[in-house]
């Protein structure tokens, strides 16, 4: 970048699980039909007066304690005042100088070690309504639904600590699974229950000053935010490299043409006048109150990969990806302490189950599990993410185990195991069910296979006869016409040692005649 360094922030705000409103009585469920889930207090009409949602509250708070920022004994709304054809009220309940919790980090990955990333605080507000713009014939109209004004937000707003648009979306990766970990929210930023304004300016590389910037706002993809990022950085990189000057300015993200487009210069940018919501008291927290919330807090995504790797032996790289949604990784434990097999429910895990999952569309990701806001709705812990795998994916951690269980056991082979799980998929039967309805067990018996060793070698007197002079290549070759007899279902372990004893049986009669 011509020795210049990039320096980015970013604010991120995610929707809280909660039933209703932050201020009102109002369903949060996403999808109802538009403006059905409105009343006076969200819509803002006069004489209509707020009521603060306790459980936002405390949610809010609980992300705070894993993002290891302070929860303030006190703190304050205010009224941050702009128009805007979804915004009812003309002004938006948030915090401003005063929030709910400050400082903290979220830790990310940086060169095979853990860095992290300030965080400046974690706070309170209400959301907009939604612009829908049409054009049809040459007319342009704009719809609006105000189902979503009023829904509960918490705002993260990082220091500006970071240098890259990869290590922008790896936060907002790690801030994604630590709110479904916590069951603060969804983290769906397809719904729109988690979005992200970035800010990014440069500077001559070795400078602490930091330069003009420039905010993109609402981007809901992390692909958005890494390519926006990209776009802007080089961008700026250009106009700096022509000696221009870069303008303080607010940018919209089209990500069909990969382009920041203007949307208010900072002569334009608004004047929120700030100033205490006169119609809510100061929100006061004690320690009591502070301590309980805390104990809610689950087991978080570091703490679980760290203990998959010390106490399943798994690798690094395993416990990372089974650990990356709550659900997969409470999934995962049920199957590898029901099968006894930890490496082997990992490695089934990573690859049938998740190829099956992607394929099929049977889960959007294993173990989103829906509740009455249309996502996730506990606040933690093994047991409910179990239940919602199980609910989302037809193949429980009970049924997978038993799998893994015939696997080991040499019930089945390690490709018939293949066969028999995408049965299980489709019918949602146990792994025995499907064995004994579809005959896809192995031969494991001594004897029967011995009979089927024996039909081979009459049948191939060639190869018998090649073996005998030596050519060991030929046993390889009785090997697959046993496979090819029993359909693929001897035993291999079994048939080897049949084989080797019934040849070398042969060889010791031709030997005394």
């Amino acid at each position: 970048m011509n020795g210049y360094e990039a320096v980015i922030g970013l604010e991120i705000h995610a929707q809280l699980l909660t039933r209703t409103k932050m201020f009102c009585g109002c369903s949060t469920r996403f999808g109802a039909e538009p403006n059905t889930q409105v009343c006076p207090v969200c819509l803002g009409l006069p004489g209509a007066l707020p009521v603060l949602n306790k459980r936002a509250v405390e949610l809010a708070m609980l992300v705070g304690a894993a993002l290891h920022a302070g929860t303030n004994p006190k703190s304050v709304f205010s009224r941050k005042n702009y128009f805007y054809p979804d915004l009812p009220k003309n002004y938006q309940i948030s915090q401003f100088d005063q929030p709910l919790c400050t400082g903290g980090y979220v830790e990310i990955p940086s060169g095979g070690e853990r860095r992290r990333v300030g965080l400046i605080r974690v706070h309170l507000e209400e959301d907009a309504g939604k612009s829908i713009h049409l054009e049809e014939g040459g007319t342009r109209r704009t719809l609006l639904d105000f189902n979503r004004c009023g829904v509960p937000l918490v705002e993260i707003v990082t220091r500006p600590e970071l240098r890259s648009p990869s290590g922008a979306r790896d936060v907002l990766v790690t801030l994604k699974q630590i709110l479904q970990y916590t069951g603060a929210s969804s983290g769906n930023m397809e719904e729109g229950s988690m979005r992200c304004d970035v800010n990014v300016s440069l500077r001559r590389s070795g400078d602490t000053e930091l330069g003009t910037r420039a905010e993109i706002k609402n981007l809901n993809s992390f692909r958005n935010v890494e390519r926006a990022l990209e776009y802007e950085i080089e961008r700026q990189s250009g106009l700096l490299a022509k000696g221009a000057t870069i303008a303080e300015e607010t940018l919209l993200w089209d990500a069909g043409r990969e382009k920041a487009v203007p949307m208010r210069s900072k002569e334009e940018a608004h004047d929120y006048r700030y100033f205490p919501e006169p119609d809510l008291l100061r929100l006061e927290i004690d320690s009591d109150w502070i301590a309980r919330v805390a104990s809610e807090l689950p087991e978080l995504p570091d703490a679980r990969e760290k203990r998959f790797v010390e106490s399943f032996e798994l690798p690094a790289y395993d416990a990372r990806v089974l650990c990356s949604a709550r659900e997969l990784a409470a999934y995962f434990e049920d199957v590898a302490r029901l099968s006894g097999e930890p490496k082997l429910a990992s490695n089934w895990i990573m690859t049938e189950v998740l190829r099956m999952v992607k394929e099929g569309g049977a889960l959007r990701a294993v173990g989103e599990g829906k509740g009455e806001n249309g996502a996730q709705e506990s606040a933690g812990g093994a047991e409910a993410g179990v239940s919602d795998v199980s609910a989302g994916f037809p193949v429980s951690a009970a049924n997978l185990a038993g799998l893994l269980r015939l696997v080991r056991s040499g019930g089945i082979s390690g490709k018939m195991a293949k066969a028999v799980f995408a049965e299980m998929v489709k019918t949602g039967e146990a792994a025995e069910q499907v064995v004994s309805r579809t005959g896809l067990n192995q031969v494991t018996d001594a004897g029967q296979m011995r009979k089927i060793v024996v039909e081979v070698m009459l049948e191939n007197p060639q190869s018998l006869s090649d073996y005998l002079r030596g050519r060991e290549k030929s046993f390889g070759f009785l090997m697959g016409r046993i496979m090819v007899k029993t359909a693929g279902q001897a035993n291999p372990g079994l048939a080897n040692r049949v084989l080797r004893e019934c040849l070398e049986s042969a060889r010791k009669g031709e030997a005394e005649k």
